[in-house]
């Protein structure tokens, strides 16, 4: 995530190992939010709200929005977290800079 702005070349089969395992927490994702609107349940809480930044990254900077839009109910449920009006306000105040 942070080898290029340091100077490192990217490790690619680090980062294949590192997609592999993340695909699966999203699996597990999958199939939690086919049965629920949201991680913890029918409500947004902050399960929800704690994976806006990295997510945000991943999909945005990291072009990895694939690992999402992959699978009907992450991406659904990223779709609804994100667009949230105080996520959108927080985006303006405070843009990524990387």
């Amino acid at each position: 995530m942070f080898a290029s702005k340091m100077g490192f070349p990217p490790d690619e089969n680090l980062i294949k190992e590192s997609e592999e395992k993340l695909g699966k927490v999203l699996d597990i994702y999958e199939e939690r939010l086919s049965k629920n609107k949201y991680l913890a349940g029918d409500f947004f809480s902050l399960v929800d709200l704690s994976h806006l930044p990295f997510t945000q990254y991943l999909v945005g900077q990291m072009g990895k929005e694939f690992m999402t839009t992959s699978r009907k109910h992450v991406s659904a449920w990223w779709d609804d977290i994100s667009s949230r009006p105080s996520r959108q306000k927080v985006l303006q105040l405070y843009a990524p800079s990387f």
